[in-house]
């Protein structure tokens, strides 16, 4: 019989071991979340110049250009929103103030491609709006002037209303958590309420609303089915046309690179103003603001300035998908589309699993072993929050089908055998893509319940004999249940609402709900879009029903 070694140099060669393999584990994770962005780099700088050169003689400026307008707009539309809703609901009493203070947050359940399906139905020259009007008017097509939905004005326009709430958050914490001893020494200096606000309280919670700016900026970059649904030609759309219209390697990789490297000079700078993010009271107390009461026209104006958005982004789409829903000719409990949900869910689930362990590695070693090693894969495993789909998946392609490539050639060569593609088009490297896009979320998660497990409980686990994983698996995941919880459920319902690298990378005849929403929308069949959408949506309100929870409980 073996016999177990209890002794102190036993343990501590368990220990070693378990040490080595969380450093294994969280250095394949960062290895994992840099590699899309350094195939990205290669295939960009090896594709010739042939390719860029046509790209700035013909769409890059246009690409340029739109992008900008995009991300100005939204930059613009999402701080007015935001931060106007978070003062209001944070330092003033009107009726239904608490009601809305929830209620902003649900737009964020919203894809903004789902929301962008709703409107065009209702708004769009055969909707329900013009066709009223010329009903009503009798005018013809081309005798009034109607907004066109399908614009870049109208892929912002979608864009805010469903990114606002980052801002909202954001803002809404920073307000709360400032004294009010500036605010009423400004208030007694003689500046009236929206002085005091924009001199005092604005600039303290700059950092944090510059923060929900840039996140929101971020997810614009990001986005595809809104600005392809439009029309609307970005770096997002450009990659996609590239690689699969075009058939256009060179040109999609330098296109991501160009986008990559947006995205990343925009996480650098939401780093650094996070980072930035520490005022501290000058007081010995935290003295909370007095509220005001708003009365007459004050509270209508405050309401309205509130409920807009919601009625916006949330209550009016949901309305008008359940009666395109109930319109279409879609069975949601066919055969057909159990399997689109059944894929989603696969997809989803594998996808939460192995980004929330990933997240638990990269997180603990950090405690374990702090230093500069630890840190960097942390770094490293954050960077993908940065990163759109459609680069991570051109990043992940490039070198997977060059080795497919050349391991079924070897193959042929040698034993007269084809492998075919091994990991191009398979699930798992889809999932990986998805671990890569995702893992700061559930990362985020998990540090914010690991920084409850006080220091102490490490080395009372570790003087009682526990191993690195032991103290892992029997002390930390019990406390962490709820904050692991979380995590699963935050990137469960990302990766159900992830489109660009879906569409990309999927496997052959593995399509999920985003994908048949998509591809409904795109060939004008809104009804039969709805379905899936209200589905993405459903399990979309479930992250934002535990914020809404969290608020509650102020």
């Amino acid at each position: 019989m073996t016999q177990i070694d209890y002794s102190e140099n036993g343990s501590r060669n368990r220990g070693v071991r378990g040490t080595r393999l969380l450093a294994g584990l969280a250095y394949v994770v960062a290895g994992a979340c840099l590699l899309p962005m350094v195939a990205v780099v290669l295939a960009a700088l090896t594709g010739g110049t042939d390719a860029i050169t046509h790209l700035a003689e013909t769409v890059l400026p246009r690409y340029t250009v739109t992008t900008i307008i995009l991300v100005i707009l939204v930059a613009i539309g999402t701080f007015c929103i935001g931060t106007g809703a978070a003062w209001l609901v944070t330092m003033t009493r009107f009726p239904g103030v608490r009601l809305l203070e929830i209620a902003l947050v649900l737009p964020l359940a919203f894809p903004a491609y789902v929301l962008a399906y709703a409107y065009t139905f209702v708004l769009d020259h055969p909707g329900i709006v013009q066709t009223t009007l010329r009903d009503v008017t009798g005018w013809g097509p081309r005798d009034y002037w109607f907004p066109e939905i399908r614009s870049t004005e109208g892929a912002a326009v979608m864009l805010i209303l469903v990114l606002y709430p980052y801002v909202y958050l954001l803002a809404r914490a920073a307000f709360l958590q400032q004294s009010a001893t500036a605010f009423l020494a400004a208030r007694a200096l003689g500046n009236n309420p929206w002085l005091a606000f924009r001199r005092v309280s604005l600039p303290m919670a700059r950092p944090a609303i510059a923060g929900g700016v840039l996140l929101a900026i971020m997810e614009t970059i990001a986005d595809f089915g809104t600005v392809s649904y439009f029309g609307v030609q970005t770096f997002a759309t450009g990659i996609y046309t590239s690689w699969f219209s075009l058939g256009d390697r060179a040109g999609a990789a330098q296109l991501a690179l160009c986008l990559l490297g947006f995205a990343l000079m925009l996480a650098v700078a939401e780093r650094t103003l996070r980072g930035n993010a520490k005022y501290h009271q000058s007081g010995k107390h935290h003295v909370a603001h007095p509220a005001a009461n708003l009365t007459g026209w004050r509270a209508l104006g405050a309401f309205l300035l509130c409920a807009v958005p919601v009625l916006f982004g949330f209550v009016f789409p949901v309305l008008i998908l359940v009666d395109m829903g109930l319109e279409s000719e879609q069975n949601l409990l066919s055969d057909r589309y159990m399997g689109f949900i059944k894929n989603s869910l696969i997809l989803a689930g594998t996808a939460a699993l192995v980004t929330v362990a990933a997240a638990v590695s990269v997180g603990f070693f950090q405690r374990l072993r702090p230093g500069r090693a630890s840190t960097s894969a942390a770094y490293l495993a954050r960077l993908g929050y940065a990163v759109p789909g459609g680069v991570i998946a051109v990043g992940l392609l490039v070198p997977f089908a060059a080795f497919d490539n050349a391991l079924d050639a070897w193959m042929r060569q040698t034993f007269d055998i084809s492998t075919g593609l091994l990991v191009t088009g398979s699930i798992w490297l889809l999932v990986a893509a998805y671990m890569v896009r995702f893992l700061a979320a559930a990362l985020g998660a998990y540090e914010g319940g690991q920084s409850t497990v006080h220091a102490n409980m490490d080395a009372a686990a570790r003087s009682l004999g526990q191993t690195p994983l032991g103290t892992l698996r029997r002390v930390h995941l019990p406390i962490l249940t709820p904050s692991l919880l979380t995590a699963l459920l935050i990137v469960f319902v990302d990766v159900m609402k992830e489109l660009p690298a879906t569409l990309i990378m999927r496997p052959f005849n593995f399509d999920t709900l985003a994908v048949q929403a998509y591809r409904l929308a795109s060939d004008e069949r809104l009804e039969g879009a709805a379905v899936p959408s209200l589905v993405i949506l459903a399990v979309g309100l479930l992250p934002v029903i535990l914020i809404c929870r969290q608020i509650g409980r102020r």
